[in-house]
């Protein structure tokens, strides 16, 4: 792969070793049972990618502050929170290649320290009165759980049209990196009007990430989540939607008859995959990935050039061009 997320960590590297010591601060508890957790979810942590759209946004437009290392922990602690609720949500036993909190503890505990961290991350900001930090986040958590909620309210009848998906996906997953680039720039004062730049630039990244996700459904090799795993949970995504939409009336039957009825049977998921890829339906979906791309740098690109600037274009690249 061309882009090494150390290299796109580069001028931030310092900030985030700082920030990783305050964020295990944030988690601490006397609750010794929740300290236990707290400690496992710190030791399983990923690339730390949403800190770095903070950092790197906040580095972009101004100077980094306590007040973005606030603003990056706080967004981790949301981020990890909607996690541990979603794998309770779709009785997921693993996360990352790790056990899940609901399968080491089970779901009562898993919800309520979701719940916790979902506390820590609003109190950081009210404790610091930084208002205008938790209502980005806010927004976010809302945001968040009515993409979820639309989604399967749509999901179950399989008549979700193209501009809907958008909708879902900006809500669902868009939101969160919205905020955090919001946050980004808020927590270096800057104005109203930058900060919803910054936000609709994070958005833009997010849906692209989010149809990169929707990509690897269909993706040959055995990489990031499993080929056909959104089939099998009747999610419909845009490469499906996109095919459904230039399909024949008896071809269109067929497939929603396959995916309503027989999305357990791994020839009948293959027989979706292979009817997606004929159509079109892959071709035109990297195609608007790549769109959202394009208007994200674009909105980028009114920033002044610094090395902040150049690994946040690098770490959009990063999110289209990543194996898993």
């Amino acid at each position: 792969m061309s882009l090494n997320i150390k290299q796109i960590q580069a001028p931030i590297e310092e900030e985030l070793k700082v920030f990783e010591k305050k964020f295990r601060q944030s988690m601490k508890t006397d609750v010794m049972l929740l300290d236990q957790i707290m400690s496992y979810i710190v030791h399983r942590k990923g690339k730390q990618v949403r800190p770095m759209f903070v950092f790197l946004m906040a580095g972009t437009i101004g100077t980094i502050s306590e007040s973005t290392h606030r603003g990056a922990a706080m967004i981790e602690l949301l981020h990890t929170a909607t996690l541990v609720h979603d794998d309770v949500v779709d009785d997921s036993n693993y996360r990352r290649g790790f056990f899940s909190i609901n399968a080491l503890w089970k779901n009562k505990i898993a919800v309520l320290v979701g719940d916790y961290l979902l506390s820590r991350g609003l109190l950081l900001s009210v404790n610091n009165k930084e208002f205008h930090l938790l209502e980005i986040m806010s927004t976010a958590v809302k945001e968040m759980s009515e993409g979820e909620l639309l989604q399967m309210e749509k999901a179950r009848r399989l008549d979700i049209t193209e501009d809907l998906y958008y909708e879902v996906i900006r809500q669902k997953t868009a939101s969160l990196i919205a905020s955090c680039c919001a946050v980004g720039a808020a927590s270096v004062n800057a104005d109203e009007a930058t900060v919803t730049k910054c936000k609709l630039l994070g958005e833009k990244i997010g849906m692209a990430f989010q149809i990169k996700d929707d990509l690897f459904d269909y993706g040959d090799a055995e990489i990031g989540k499993p080929t056909g795993i959104d089939i099998k949970e009747k999610k419909m995504t845009l490469p499906l939607i996109y095919a459904l939409n230039h399909a024949t009336w008896s071809e269109k039957r067929n497939i929603i008859n396959l995916v309503k009825n027989h999305s357990e049977n791994p020839k009948k998921v293959e027989e979706v995959i292979s009817f997606v890829k004929r159509s079109g339906g892959i071709q035109y979906t990297t195609e608007v990935m790549k769109r959202y791309v394009e208007e994200a740098k674009e909105i980028l690109f009114t920033f002044p050039d610094s090395i902040f600037r150049q690994s946040l274009h690098d770490l959009i690249q990063f999110t289209i061009e990543r194996t898993k």
